[in-house]
């Protein structure tokens, strides 16, 4: 052979090599989720405006607004007591890859409020109800692969009889409305493993993962999974598991399955986890959980998920967690943000959850509906104990299409949220809601079918049926009764309403309303230190009251002020506003926290001549010495007083004779030495302005929808706060953010706060805010 010969063989064999691998490119399954956020068209109806051929593929949407998701549907004020209720429409041109015929199309909304009607290409999907679990659905039957295909989405958040809970303009809370989460394409080969919610198995469908064996020596992870074969004849499959942690693979092993046309078949698989790494509030380990179907040798689907090794148990009454007793200490929260309400981006979430842990608590319950996939996400990673609820507050209808949407509901919350370490029981009750006993027994049932075998929990507000008892603090005030001998109890709810209400079993029905809103634990940061320290002082006495009952867990009513639907002023009980500022309160429950976790030395004082004489230091050190303009006031340890006999590190207080200005400066002692320094100094006027924005551990991101507190102080010469500053703030923003603020912004305790959405630009970002005759610049850079 020639060398011109060699040369057109070689030249051959490698166009016959490149056209085999490229083959054998376009022959590996596509599949994954992929985000459809982006490219939303938007309108919402007003008055009597048609919608006719809204959902129709040539419909004319040039007019309508361009938005990604999450999404409101309204942009709300600060106070919503007349929030928009109606209709509004979603379209999107949903691009979907050229797939073989046989591959599987899917589409998940998180959440989509309240009741959502759904067509792809002029076809009508589905109608579903409900605004807080997903909605999924195969629609591989109605798009065209290569091609781009129209998804309407026609949302209505009217109350609804059906859905409940009571209607808004009497609700205590607000539902508002849009797609307010994240949106999906699921892409699928033929042989995959199916979803949770459209699967609809009990104790099963997708990935299932439970624990056997919980020890630090050896764990037993068993995983479950649901694997469908939608194609022609017979064909033999291979499951794969893989645990890796920090990266590093662990564990893996490998399955055989035969599976017919049209079939589905279950495969469970027993991982041993030798030195396991245990999840606990105190050590949140994550495991990563690979599972992948293999064809012919070739990957055809791969399920990711985050899993945790832990076991909950009660043992008289008292929670132990891998063997541990661990007293919870938590809160509740409602998911909402000024302005945009639900429509909370990722970062957002994890950052609220962040700031209850950094709160000294460890635990949640979520008040009253499922909440985000990211929040628990960040539960999980963070380590918060979560009680996983269904909606319902206040409202029971006594009919069968409530009833039926009520154990759907729980079925798929648990199927959402079931591989969760984080999640210790099931609130499918109705809370405060008088519910009949067979309804009740239902939930219960439903909670050990979907999720069978040892230490799984239901609970409830009411202690009949339910696993674990819910009680709030203000019931146990006014209506004491026996607790049953083997039901572990939770106080649910405390800290408010018992200071609040005149019916709550305490003395306000004593009292004229303004020294009951004086009294209670209602407390806006404006309203100054003395009814903030007035809050503290109702947290510590309930809190403290807690401890005394036989409760293994309390959760304060609220981590967040929030809107209340129908009032004209907001929820103010939280320990942090509604733009996450704290009041004097949160320092209180941080002080709770071990000092492994950080030592806290706080001053609940701005220290000015208005300032209480009888001065409060929040600490969890063991002495604390308060200096006044470097004299040493006193050193001493914590109170003994009545309100302190059961905390874990009770607050010191010292007794000021006189005002004196100048530098207040507390040193926090453990051992005898020194561990953690406060100092804090009288505010003088006002000559400038301090921005910063609220990361929360996760900086802002572009392309997202992220949302962000930025903060604007008023400080004085020496950088302090200038607490009584309340003047109106002006903002110039050049870059891709905007400040979404309804109405003019106004510092309130010397801080003005304003709610940043970022763009989708990767650039730097120049804001400059002004007040008065101050002037401030900030530069983010993305």
């Amino acid at each position: 052979m020639n060398r011109l010969e060699k040369t057109y063989l070689f030249g051959f064999l490698l166009a016959v090599l490149l056209i085999f691998q490229s083959c054998k490119k376009e022959s590996q399954v596509k599949y994954g989720k992929v985000s459809i956020n982006s490219g939303w068209k938007f309108n919402l109806l007003e008055g009597n405006e048609s919608e006719t051929d809204f959902e129709k593929t040539n419909y004319n949407d040039a007019n309508w607004e361009a938005i990604s998701l999450p999404h409101t549907a309204n942009i709300e004020p600060l106070v919503v007591n007349n929030q928009w209720q109606g209709i509004c429409w979603y379209r999107k041109q949903l691009e979907v890859p050229a797939l073989e015929v046989q591959k599987r199309v899917l589409v998940e909304f998180e959440a989509a409020m309240n009741t959502a009607e759904i067509w792809i290409n002029g076809k009508k999907i589905t109608k579903h109800m409900g605004g807080y679990l997903p909605i999924v659905l195969d629609v591989t039957d109605f798009v065209q692969k290569g091609k781009s295909n129209v998804i309407a989405v026609r949302l209505d958040n009217q109350d609804n009889p059906i859905i409940g809970p009571k209607p808004l303009k009497i609700l205590d809370f607000n539902t508002y409305g849009g797609l307010y989460r994240n949106a999906w394409m699921i892409l699928k080969d033929e042989v995959h493993i199916s979803h949770a919610a459209i699967a609809d198995k009990v104790a099963g469908g997708g990935v299932f993962v439970t624990y056997p064996k919980v020890s630090a020596k050896q764990s037993v992870v068993n995983v479950k999974t649901n694997v469908v074969n939608h194609g022609e004849g017979n064909i033999e499959i291979e499951i794969e598991n893989s645990i890796y942690f920090e990266d590093k693979l662990i564990i893996q092993q490998k399955s055989d399955l035969s599976l017919s046309s049209i079939q589905d078949k279950d495969v469970t698989m027993d991982l041993n986890i030798i030195n396991a790494e245990l999840w606990s509030p105190s050590n949140p380990n994550l495991y990563t959980l690979e599972t992948k179907v293999y064809r012919n040798g070739i990957e055809v689907d791969k399920e990711v998920q985050k899993i945790g090794i832990r076991e909950f148990t009660f043992k008289e009454n008292q929670l132990y967690i891998n063997g541990v007793k661990t007293f919870l200490r938590g809160v509740n929260r409602h998911q909402e943000y000024p302005f945009v309400g639900y429509a909370m981006s990722d970062n957002a979430q994890y950052r609220d959850a962040k700031k209850i842990k950094d709160g000294g608590f460890n635990y949640i319950r979520l008040s009253h509906y499922p909440q985000s996939p990211a929040f628990m996400d960040a539960c999980d990673e963070l380590g918060i104990v979560v009680i996983d609820a269904i909606l319902g507050w206040q409202y029971y209808a006594d009919n069968d299409d409530f009833r039926n949407y009520c154990y759907h509901s729980s079925k798929q919350l648990i199927r959402r949220d079931r591989n969760r370490p984080s999640v210790l029981a099931w609130e499918v009750s109705l809370n405060e809601t008088q519910m009949p006993i067979f309804f009740m027994e239902e939930l219960n049932k439903i909670v050990h079918a979907e999720y069978p075998g040892e230490h799984v929990f239901s609970c409830g507000w009411m202690d009949d049926v339910y696993d674990i008892y819910l009680q709030a603090r203000q019931h146990r005030i006014m209506h004491p009764n026996k607790l049953k001998e083997n039901q572990p109890y939770s106080v649910s709810e405390y800290g408010d309403w018992e200071y609040y209400s005149k019916n709550a079993g305490l003395n306000q029905d004593q009292l004229p309303n303004d020294l009951r809103d004086e009294f209670s634990s209602r407390q806006a940061r404006s309203y100054g230190e003395e009814r903030m320290l007035r809050q503290a002082y109702n947290v510590q006495e309930a809190h403290n009251d807690n401890l005394t009952t036989r409760a293994y867990s309390d959760s304060y009513w609220v981590m967040y002020d929030y809107n209340r639907g129908y009032h004209d002023q907001i929820e103010e009980s939280g320990l942090m506003d509604i733009f996450r500022l704290p009041k004097f309160a949160y320092y209180f429950y941080q002080s709770q926290r071990n000092l492994q976790d950080g030592a806290v030395v706080k001053i609940a004082s701005y220290w000015n001549e208005k300032s209480p004489l009888n001065l409060k230091v929040y600490s969890n050190c063991e002495e604390v010495a308060l200096y006044l303009n470097g004299e040493l006031i006193g050193k001493q340890k914590p109170d003994t007083d009545k309100n302190s006999t059961e905390l874990l590190h009770p607050p010191f207080t010292f007794d000021l004779k006189k005002f004196e200005k100048g530098t207040l400066k507390a040193i926090g002692y453990v051992d005898g030495k020194e561990t953690k320094i406060e100092e804090i100094t009288t505010p003088e006027s006002a000559v400038g302005l301090k921005l910063w924005l609220d990361t929360a551990g996760k900086k802002a991101e572009t392309g997202v929808n992220d949302v962000l507190f930025l903060y604007v102080a008023a400080i004085d010469a020496n950088g302090t706060i200038v607490p009584g500053y309340s003047e109106k703030v002006t903002f110039t923003i050049d870059g891709a953010a905007t400040i979404v603020n309804v109405g003019e912004i106004k510092a309130e305790a010397g801080i003005a706060t304003a709610l940043l959405k970022i763009g989708t630009e990767q650039e730097k970002i120049k804001i400059v805010a002004k007040s008065k005759n101050l002037s401030q610049d900030y530069e983010l850079a993305l």
